[in-house]
């Protein structure tokens, strides 16, 4: 007993296994090389495009800057950890930076759940009210950030006080909640109830209210032929696609007993953010005539 505790108070580090037999595999660097490039300059150019184009300073704009803003968060704090991990088969990483990064992507998939909700509401009072006064558009996105910093606190504070016996490899290619789980040798109980709950009410309740919002849009709309009305729901139609790839592979990487099923948390994480700018440039009409003014 004595030796296990002096083993636990010496562990400082994870190893990251990452994506096992691929590390190496030069092709596989360069395609996620490339894809994290794209990823970065495709927001980078919603950034510059929104930022530049008057016709672009409304609400529903706005959150395109934020969600760009939120997808290079997920591809600064993922993606490089991957590219370590093709090029080594074990990827040290030191115990406050594994509890960062788990952090981090806790923090921005919960805000970004809580975006789409604030999202979907500009779209309704937009389409359905529009004389009403979306200037409290700027306080929800507020409340959405602060929100989604401070919902996995308490989860992750429960998941880096577990202890830690012997075995500091982690079967995984990022720092997440239930690899780290399985390395404990106390009882988890109380952080897996936490992490329940924190889905129930940060990443289930969010798509709720997304969801019954687009059915009021699409009710409303089925008694309207208002060209701008009609334009707008084209644009709001860019959002529920993302809505429907966030937490598609998000529900499948997580809603099984086993765990998360890494193959999509990569198409959550990697493909996804990469996909987003050419959704939110082909499918918003918007966005497409602020760009081919700046080109």
């Amino acid at each position: 007993m004595a030796n296990t505790e002096e083993n636990i108070t010496q562990i400082s580090e994870f190893i990251l296994f990452g994506l096992g037999d691929l590390h190496g595999l030069q092709f596989l660097l360069f395609a996620f090389l490339v894809i994290y490039v794209v990823t970065l300059v495709g927001n980078i150019v919603i950034l510059t495009v929104v930022s530049a184009d008057c016709s672009l300073h409304t609400p529903l704009d706005f959150f395109l800057g934020y969600f760009s803003f939120l997808d290079m968060g997920y591809n600064t704090t993922i993606e490089p950890v991957i590219l370590k991990t093709l090029l080594s088969a074990h990827v040290p990483i030191s115990f406050s930076g594994c509890a960062c990064q788990f952090y981090y992507f806790a923090a921005l998939v919960v805000t970004e759940c809580f975006f789409l909700v604030v999202l979907f509401y500009d779209c309704y009072i937009s389409i359905c009210n529009p004389l009403h006064n979306s200037s409290i558009m700027d306080y929800l996105a507020v409340v959405s950030w602060v929100a989604g910093f401070l919902a996995h606190l308490l989860l992750m504070v429960l998941i880096f006080q577990l202890t830690v016996c012997a075995s500091n490899e982690i079967n995984h290619f990022f720092c997440d909640w239930k690899p780290i789980m399985k390395l404990a040798c106390t009882d988890t109980q109380v952080a897996e109830i936490t992490f329940f709950i924190c889905t129930f009410l940060f990443a289930l309740n969010p798509f709720l209210l997304t969801l019954a919002s687009y059915i009021y849009i699409i009710s409303f709309l089925r008694f309207s032929s208002t060209t701008g009305k009609q334009r707008d729901s084209s644009n709001c139609s860019s959002y529920l696609t993302v809505v429907s790839l966030c937490y598609g592979t998000l529900s499948i990487a997580y809603g099984f007993p086993s765990g998360p099923q890494y193959e999509d948390l990569l198409k959550y994480t990697v493909l996804i953010p990469a996909l987003k700018p050419i959704i939110y440039t082909l499918k918003n009409k918007d966005v497409k005539v602020a760009l081919r003014k700046l080109v």
